[in-house]
C-alpha cells in the first residue's frame, strides 16, 4: 500500500472545450459552444469530480483564414464574465477561471470585474492573464494595434500591479459599518498607481474580496512569460505535457521563485492534457486514434500545413505527400490566431524529414505533429500515470481538455477519479471554500504592490 502521508496531492482543472482542432465537432455526443445548459454540464461535472476549478478560454476576434472566417471559430460565444458569474450561482466550491486580455483592456474594469466574481462566488475567481500584440486583434479597440509586440509583457505587469493596487486600497478589517448589507463608512483611502502606462489616483468601488486577489493565472511560454509567471501567477496553464520536457519546464519556473521571495509552493504548473479510456489497453488505444481522426479532418489537415507554407494549397491532396515548393516567409494568411512558426522553412524542413523517414501523408503527418499530450489506457492505467507525472514533478495536476462538448468529461469523473483516490493522489471531499484553499495557496500580503501608495 502506498503511504498516501507523503504523496503530492494531484490538482486539476476542467478546461471548456472551444477554439481548436481537439474539439470533436461532428461526433454525435457534441452539443452546443453556446448555450448555458452546456457551461452548466460541464461546471457541474467538474465540481462532482472535486476539481480545482472550471476554465474559459475567450477571444476577441473572430480568426481569419485566408480571409474567410475560420472554419472552427465559434460565432456567438457569451462573454467570459457573464457566463462565469452565473455558473457561480450553479456551483457551490467549484473555482471559475475566465481568461481576459492585458493588452485591450484597463485596470479598473479589470479589477471591478473579477472582485465582483469573488464576491459573488464566495472566493472562487481566478484570472488567466493573456497579452496580444496582434493588430488584426486590436482592430476592435479603440487603441487598434498600438502595443509593440516588446512591450507586451511590460504591460501585463503593470496591468496586474495596477489591479491590486484597486484591490489592496480598501483595509481589510476597517472602515466596516455592516458588512452583511454592504454597508462601508467614508472615505475610502486613495488608490495611487503610477507607471509607464498608467497614472491612476481614484477610489476603487468594491471591499476586499473573499481571497484577497483572484488565483492569478498565466500562459505564456518564453523566457517573458516565464518570468511573469515567477513574478505575478499562481498558476501556469503550460504546453510541456511529456514528462522530461515537463520536468525541465517544471524545475526552470520554480528555481526562478526565489528572487521574487515566492516558495515553490506558491505557484502551481498545471500542463493541459487530454484522455481516452477503454475498458482494456487496445480499446483505448483504437479510440484515440479514431478521434485524432475525427480532430483531423482532410480540410484540416491542409490549413494547418498552409498556416506554415503561407500559401493556398487547397489542390493538394490530404492522403498525398508534402509539397515540394517552400514556404513563403513573413506570410500572414491566418489572422487573429497565436499559431505562426517562427521560421516556417525550419518547420517544413523538420516536416519532410518526419515524412520521409515514416512514410507519412500531409494527413497522417498532421495528425502526429499536433496531437496533444494526452493519456491513453483503462482508468487505472491514465491515474497512475496522471500520478506519476505528478509525484515526479513534471506537473502539480493537469488542465484536462476533453474532446467533446459539454458531456467529455463525465467518463473521467465517473472512471478515473475513484482510481486517483484509491492511489492517496486526489482528494475525496472539498475541505476549504475558496479556489486558493484547493489549490494550497497562501492567502496574499495586502499592499505589498511595487508602484502602489494608498492614501
Amino acid at each position: 500500500m502506498p503511504d498516501h502521508r507523503i504523496r503530492k496531492q494531484i490538482h486539476l482543472a476542467a478546461h471548456f472545450p472551444g477554439v481548436n482542432h481537439h474539439t470533436v465537432w461532428t461526433d454525435p455526443g457534441s452539443g452546443s459552444q453556446i448555450d448555458f445548459d452546456s457551461f452548466v454540464h460541464l461546471a457541474r461535472t467538474a465540481e462532482r469530480g472535486l476539481f480545482d476549478f472550471f476554465f474559459l478560454a475567450e477571444g476577441l476576434r473572430l480568426r481569419e483564414h485566408r480571409d474567410r472566417i475560420h472554419d472552427l471559430d465559434v460565432v456567438g460565444r457569451p462573454d467570459t464574465f457573464t457566463v462565469l458569474n452565473a455558473l457561480a450561482a450553479v456551483t457551490t466550491r467549484l473555482g471559475l477561471a475566465g481568461t481576459i486580455n492585458t493588452t485591450f483592456n484597463e485596470p479598473f474594469e479589470l479589477a471591478k470585474q473579477f472582485a465582483s466574481l469573488d464576491h459573488l462566488s464566495g472566493g472562487r475567481a481566478a484570472w488567466n492573464a493573456v497579452t496580444s500584440s496582434d493588430a488584426f486583434t486590436g482592430e476592435n479597440f479603440r487603441r487598434g494595434g498600438y502595443l509593440e509586440h516588446a512591450k507586451r509583457y511590460t504591460r501585463a505587469h503593470e496591468v496586474v500591479d495596477a489591479t491590486r493596487a484597486l484591490w489592496d486600497s480598501w483595509p481589510a478589517d476597517a472602515l466596516v459599518i455592516d458588512r452583511e448589507r454592504g454597508i462601508f463608512a467614508q472615505p475610502i483611502p486613495q488608490a495611487r498607481f503610477v507607471s509607464d502606462q498608467f497614472d491612476i489616483d481614484g477610489q476603487f468601488v468594491l471591499p476586499r474580496s473573499p481571497q484577497g486577489y483572484p488565483v492569478q493565472i498565466q500562459a505564456g511560454d518564453s523566457d517573458e512569460g516565464r518570468e511573469f509567471a515567477a513574478a505575478k501567477a499562481d498558476v501556469i496553464f503550460s504546453a510541456h505535457g511529456e514528462l522530461e520536457d515537463g520536468r525541465r519546464f517544471y524545475r526552470d519556473v520554480k528555481d526562478r521563485l526565489a528572487k521574487y521571495g515566492r516558495a515553490r509552493d506558491d505557484l502551481k504548473i498545471l500542463p493541459s492534457a487530454g484522455f481516452v479510456l477503454g475498458d482494456t489497453e487496445e480499446e483505448a488505444v483504437e479510440h484515440a486514434r479514431h478521434i485524432r481522426r475525427q480532430q483531423v479532418t482532410p480540410q484540416t489537415a491542409i490549413t494547418f500545413l498552409e498556416q506554415i507554407w503561407g500559401r493556398d494549397l487547397s489542390a493538394y491532396d490530404p492522403d498525398g505527400p508534402l509539397p515540394d515548393i517552400d514556404p513563403i516567409d513573413d506570410a500572414n494568411i491566418t489572422r487573429g490566431r497565436v499559431r505562426h512558426a517562427r521560421d516556417p522553412r525550419a518547420v517544413a524542413e523538420a516536416w519532410r524529414a518526419k515524412a520521409a523517414a515514416e512514410n507519412l501523408s500531409i494527413r497522417e503527418l498532421i495528425i502526429a505533429t499536433t496531437t496533444r499530450q494526452q493519456f491513453v489506457g483503462t482508468p487505472r492505467q491514465v491515474a497512475v500515470e496522471i500520478d506519476h507525472y505528478v509525484q515526479s514533478d513534471a506537473s502539480d495536476g493537469f488542465v484536462l481538455v476533453p474532446h467533446l462538448t459539454p458531456a467529455g468529461l463525465d467518463e473521467f469523473v465517473d472512471r478515473v477519479v475513484p482510481e486517483l483516490q484509491s492511489l492517496g493522489s486526489f482528494r475525496t471531499e472539498y475541505t476549504g471554500a475558496t479556489l486558493r484553499e484547493h489549490l494550497g495557496l497562501r492567502h496574499p500580503q495586502q499592499g505589498t504592490t511595487e508602484g502602489v501608495r494608498a492614501s
